[in-house]
């Protein structure tokens, strides 16, 4: 584990693999950290490339501010941590929340030192029902997450762990222990951070940004996602971005990263080493 100090606050950071390897840097999903990537860090290792992943500010092992969980200052914090150890050629790969921020640098930017970019359960383009995404996540369901969020946040993330798996008593699409792992995980993040990030990507519209990428997109979604809907997220994202190879898991929900891992290691690497796209 390592340490970047960004505006008096620290980003903890995992940086694996041949330090001379094309760099791969994971950006995990809300409300959780980088121990997300449980299952994939050691296949991009073991693949030959450096993988770098870390916690957004304000969750895992980082430090929290009250402030700043807007999509460019976590934007800024990607490139500050690309811009400190000094990397070219990233491949960015970005889990539900954490392709707000895969975007949005490409936006602030560039593309000129990103070589690809995955888009697994993302949230891209937007979470949000509006008149013309009449897909998305109706504004009273958002606002019940917020309130949830401000009242009793350790029952609301206890019960946002099951949806995030499809997961009930007669599906048990992950064991107890993953559930409860996750519940601890998102418990210990800060509050302010949970509630503001939480903002963020249920605000965010990424549909005129996602015309601006112009490098190699993986889009990989699931049917049964049950957070962020494939409709409003996966469906219009492959249409948006020009350069994207679209995959979708008919039986997969939101957590494809677990509950897929397998499938999803397979698809992510044959991305990550092909030369062509």
């Amino acid at each position: 584990m390592a340490k970047l100090t960004r505006n008096g606050y620290k980003l903890n950071y995992v940086d694996y693999g041949d330090k001379h390897a094309q760099p791969v840097i994971l950006i995990h999903g809300w409300p959780l950290s980088l121990q997300s990537w449980e299952y994939q860090i050691p296949k991009i290792v073991e693949a030959g490339f450096r993988c770098i992943a870390y916690d957004r500010k304000g969750f895992g092992k980082s430090c929290a501010t009250w402030e700043k969980y807007d999509y460019n200052a976590l934007a800024e914090d990607l490139h500050a941590l690309i811009d400190e150890l000094q990397l070219n050629n990233v491949i960015l790969v970005g889990f539900s929340m954490g392709g707000g921020e895969v975007v949005r640098y490409i936006s602030n930017y560039g593309n000129t030192n990103i070589s690809k970019i995955a888009l697994i359960s993302s949230i891209i383009p937007l979470v949000k029902k509006t008149d013309d995404n009449e897909h998305g996540v109706p504004q009273e369901d958002l606002d019940g997450i917020v309130h949830q969020l401000e009242t009793n946040r350790l029952e609301f993330l206890e019960d946002f762990h099951k949806g995030f798996y499809s997961y009930s008593t007669l599906k048990k699409t992950v064991s107890k222990q993953q559930l409860e792992f996750d519940f601890s995980v998102a418990s210990h993040a800060s509050p302010i951070a949970t509630l503001k990030a939480a903002l963020s990507w249920m605000d965010a519209d990424f549909r005129t940004e996602c015309r601006m990428i112009e490098v190699p997109t993986l889009i990989i979604h699931g049917k049964d996602d049950q957070t962020v809907p494939i409709e409003t997220a996966g469906d219009q994202a492959a249409k948006l971005i020009s350069n994207a190879k679209y995959i979708i898991y008919d039986d997969a929900p939101h957590g494809l990263n677990i509950t897929h891992k397998d499938q999803l290691n397979m698809d992510l690497l044959e991305f990550l080493l092909d030369v062509k796209s």
